[in-house]
């Protein structure tokens, strides 16, 4: 069996995380990656991360190519995704983790380029009619789509236990708040920002800002449509966040009951990977470079009058989210 072909377009924090995960694959060959920075300082990034450390690879470069582990890449720079060699190279999938072609469709552009199916790694806006989808929520209803979205970090997070919430104890309404590292989107000093919270310096404020994740979690359990929403709490971590739930139950529960739902959830082939449950007492560090979507920390599951239900889950955003992705090639591909 041949090896899917991919591609990667943006070579940050997602699209190195990505790169990483799907080179141990052995069903995947990236063949090229679009960035427009050069390829000498994607090469250091790549190898030198300050949260999960030196990559264990050989990794070199040469104008216009990355070498890891003698595996010659080429690396493009392209603005404009409907002139990227995909047709070319029999490209596959597209990762698409650049950020900025997320609206009316614009990812579709890989498409026009010559490649076959296209993951945005990020919540697509607007008129496109680009579907969403989570694994271990709706991931079975894939239907051949060309170009998908895998929605954001917290999204994956928020998706697996609401749906487990939904399932087991049904929901009349819920709240959540991400407790979440900071992110380039943020300045490192004050400074110009057109979120006047998010100019504020990242590394040194608590800083109260919106996310779209609970809205888009709705879009893929459409039973939660009007019932759920929440904000993000960005703190002075690099990665590693945490997601405080609160959900209006549909029954009286006590936690014994939520907790024991959720280990046996976590056991389940449809969360295999996407969700745990740990009784150990962790903090964020601990989570960084897990792979699952949310790991649900049980020791802090509070019930008040039976029906009102606060869980809370781990996740982390960089390398758990780079993991979803890489196997959405497999969702698209099969």
């Amino acid at each position: 069996m041949s090896k899917i072909r991919v591609a990667i377009n943006g070579f940050g924090r997602i699209g190195r995380s990505a790169f990483k995960i799907a080179s141990e694959s052995k069903h995947i060959d990236i063949v090229a990656v679009n960035d427009l920075t050069d390829s000498k300082t994607l090469a250091h990034l790549l190898k030198y991360d300050t949260a999960y450390g030196v990559y264990d690879k050989d990794v070199k470069s040469e104008p216009g190519f990355l070498i890891v582990d003698k595996k010659v890449i080429p690396v493009l720079a392209e603005k404009d995704p409907s002139k990227l060699p995909w047709k070319e190279k029999k490209i596959d999938v597209v990762l698409e983790c650049t950020g900025f072609f997320v609206k009316d469709g614009a990812a579709k552009m890989h498409l026009a380029a010559g490649a076959r199916r296209v993951i945005v790694s990020a919540p697509t806006q607007g008129t496109g009619g680009i579907q969403t989808y989570l694994l271990g929520v709706n991931d079975v209803n894939y239907a051949e789509d060309s170009v998908i979205s895998n929605a954001s970090c917290t999204t994956n997070c928020l998706g697996p236990v609401a749906q487990i919430i939904l399932d087991n104890f049904g929901i009349k309404k819920a709240m959540m708040t991400t407790i979440h590292s900071y992110t380039q989107d943020q300045n490192l000093q004050d400074g110009p920002h057109k979120d006047l919270r998010r100019a504020r310096a990242a590394a040194s404020n608590i800083v109260p800002t919106t996310t779209g994740a609970a809205v888009s979690v709705t879009e893929v359990i459409k039973e939660l449509k009007g019932k759920f929403d929440g904000l993000a709490i960005r703190v002075p971590t690099i990665t590693g966040s945490l997601t405080d739930f609160t959900f209006l139950v549909g029954r009286k529960v006590t936690v014994e009951e939520i907790n024991k739902a959720f280990r046996e959830e976590a056991g389940k082939p449809r969360y295999k990977g996407v969700l745990e449950a740990t009784d150990d007492p962790i903090v964020s560090s601990d989570i960084i470079g897990n792979s699952h979507s949310a790991i649900m920390d049980l020791g802090l599951t509070k019930v008040v009058d039976g029906d009102l239900v606060k869980v809370m889950a781990w996740y982390d955003n960089e390398w758990g989210y780079a993991n979803r992705l890489v196997e959405q090639i497999s969702v698209v591909t099969e």
